[in-house]
């Protein structure tokens, strides 16, 4: 899993213009386009248009390779709208935290694992029909973001139902048990692709996450732990040396320093190997030492 986070990483190091700034927005506002629309749509075509199908996608029909990640999962407003809010709400968290081109590479593959799930599902159990493709929605792909946030910030408190104060790791337990549950009564039912859905979720989540569960669920191998020693010992060296440099915080990155930019922020990154300062566009886009 370090490995992979570590080519993560520099994918993204190497290629900053790759991402999306503000993807999460761009998403929620025209999957609030389409639940409009689709009140307004009595003959009940639009769904069939968007959705996901191999056959119409073979034939010509490219659209629907993207569109089926803007379809409402129900025509209830006030449940779409707290779904929309919380989507947008736990997408531009993970960007600010990852950065704008790992949560750009974080969507994007969870899409593509979804069509490659798809197009291997239909080319398996032989469903050329639109009743496939309205099984592809991104009610799994949205949830696996909010595996990400809970692995992320496992102590975050939300009102749930705007009331009661729950720790968003409770609520990704649920989540976990919805998931089996929805893969037990899949297989048990013969709906194999109800069944197997929630796994591409999980694979994607366990690709960009799993270092950081692990080390949440053992905490002696924390991702903090190893470098708590060397980090307040080079902090203690760094201030002997800050007498005799004319800057006090350089961006271990670019090179900016406080005195060439007063009003910009610095920070110190725990998760690296020592005492590194970073400006505030590579605190959360740089590659850990």
């Amino acid at each position: 899993m370090k490995f992979l986070n570590r080519m993560i990483d520099r994918f993204c190091h190497n290629n900053r213009k790759f991402g999306i700034p503000m993807l999460m927005k761009y998403i929620v506002f025209i999957s609030a386009a389409v639940f409009v629309i689709s009140l307004m749509d009595t003959t009940g075509t639009l769904f069939p248009i968007l959705s996901f199908n191999p056959s119409q996608i073979l034939s010509g029909q490219v659209w629907r390779l993207v569109t089926w990640i803007f379809l409402p999962l129900n025509n209830q407003l006030i449940f779409t709208a707290i779904m929309l809010y919380f989507y947008f709400f736990i997408g531009t968290t993970l960007e600010r935290e990852w950065g704008a081109a790992k949560f750009t590479l974080f969507y994007l593959l969870g899409v593509l694992l979804n069509i490659i799930y798809g197009f291997v599902m239909w080319i398996v159990l032989g469903s050329p029909n639109l009743a496939f493709g309205s099984l592809l929605v991104p009610n799994f792909l949205n949830l696996s973001m909010f595996f990400a946030f809970a692995a992320l910030f496992p102590d975050h408190r939300i009102l749930l139902f705007f009331i009661i104060p729950i720790k968003i790791k409770w609520l990704a337990i649920i989540n976990a048990f919805f998931f089996a549950f929805t893969m037990v009564t899949g297989l048990l039912a013969g709906r194999f692709i109800d069944a197997f859905l929630p796994l591409v979720a999980i694979f994607n989540f366990i690709i960009f996450c799993g270092a950081d569960v692990l080390a949440y669920i053992r905490p002696h191998k924390s991702r903090f732990s190893g470098n708590t020693i060397n980090f307040k010992r080079a902090a203690k060296k760094a201030r002997r040396n800050m007498d005799s440099q004319p800057y006090r915080h350089k961006c271990a990155v670019c090179g900016k320093t406080d005195v060439d930019y007063p009003d910009m922020e610095f920070r110190y990154c725990s998760r690296c190997d020592g005492y590194h300062c970073f400006c505030q566009d590579h605190i959360n886009n740089h590659i850990h030492f």
